[in-house]
């Protein structure tokens, strides 16, 4: 029935218990169903003795026949079975599975259930009314409609986003170095939020478009692939000035050849040899990538030197430097465990 798992749970557990425990206090349980296969295991099996019906499933009858302890080859019979007859097994009936027919039912039920009446063929008149032909059905003349429906929701969506296209000032009316400037000051934003350095690109996006709009620099300041670039520039520490110097340009042509999320490390390695400052540690090469770990931040440097992207080199205090193949650029020694 349609019932919950504990109530279920509850009156199996029940009726498992009644049927293993009930003899030594003088109860016996009577089982009926429709359908042997549906009856738990643990309660046929505290049973003694068995009347089995006529069914016809295949499992229902391998079921029977296990239980009964008869061949395989014997389930056949549960098919052929009459109305009133069972296979019968049990200390209070047989000891070896038999046939038997159940006599006919003496009592009845003290409820008066409902009662189906003999069926009676209609009357002339009756059929009549039931193969008449229906009316045809009035037809409502429906006034025209003279005004145009209303625009639908994306139509209204469409013209509301041209109107604020035009209204914001235009991308030719801006100075492209003034508005390279505002979108790196915009993502400088998003970068030194709490949160800014761990969070994935997909989210910081979604944030510069918002700053980017209230700005009035359009929808679509930047593309996903655009702003993935200037994001790993803008976390190596480059200011807009020195990205537009020759060396720069040459770093980013060598990152353009790396995975997206190795761009950064590698960017902010050949911004710090370019600057002549210290190699940067782990906790620093971690947090660019946009993770605590500084085993993680310790493999990326391996794969890096591993691609002939860098040389890392330790001195003889234990610390480190990373050189740049190619260009040649190398940083200053620095502790990689600060």
């Amino acid at each position: 029935g349609e019932v919950s798992d504990e109530a279920r749970r509850a009156s199996l557990g029940a009726m498992t218990n009644l049927m293993c425990r009930g003899r030594k206090r003088g109860l016996a349980g009577v089982i009926a169903t429709q359908r042997l296969a549906k009856l738990a295991k643990n309660v046929a099996a505290e049973a003694s003795n068995f009347l089995m019906g006529r069914t016809f499933l295949d499992i229902d009858m391998a079921r029977a026949a296990d239980l009964l302890g008869m061949e395989r080859r014997q389930a056949e019979a549960f098919r052929d079975l009459e109305r009133g007859n069972f296979v019968a097994l049990g200390p209070a009936l047989c000891r070896r599975p038999m046939t038997i027919r159940v006599g006919n039912v003496e009592t009845a039920s003290r409820s008066a259930g409902p009662v189906l009446a003999p069926f009676s063929p209609p009357t002339e008149q009756v059929a009549e009314l039931i193969l008449a032909p229906l009316p045809e059905p009035e037809l409502i003349a429906r006034p025209r409609r003279t005004t145009p429906p209303p625009p639908d929701l994306l139509t209204q969506l469409a013209t509301h986003g041209e109107a604020l296209a035009e209204a914001a000032p235009q991308a030719e009316d801006i100075d492209p170095a003034e508005r390279r400037q505002q979108l790196a000051a915009l993502l400088r934003e998003v970068i030194d939020e709490d949160d800014g350095g761990f969070r994935p690109p997909a989210s910081l996006y979604q944030d510069f478009l918002v700053r980017c709009r209230i700005a009035g620099l359009g929808r679509e300041a930047l593309d996903m692939r655009s702003f993935r670039r200037a994001l790993a520039t803008a976390r190596s520490g480059t200011t807009p000035e020195a990205a537009e110097t020759p060396e720069w340009q040459e770093a980013e042509a060598i990152a353009s050849t790396l995975p997206e999320d190795m761009q950064p490390v590698f960017l902010y390695l050949a911004r710090a040899a370019l600057d002549g400052r210290t190699c940067p540690p782990d906790r620093d090469i971690a947090r660019i990538y946009g993770t605590h770990s500084t085993g993680r931040a310790r493999r990326m440097l391996g794969w890096l030197e591993e691609q002939n992207i860098i040389v890392l080199r330790l001195d003889g205090a234990g610390r480190r430097r990373a050189a740049i193949i190619g260009p040649g650029w190398e940083t200053l020694p620095g502790d990689p465990g600060l």
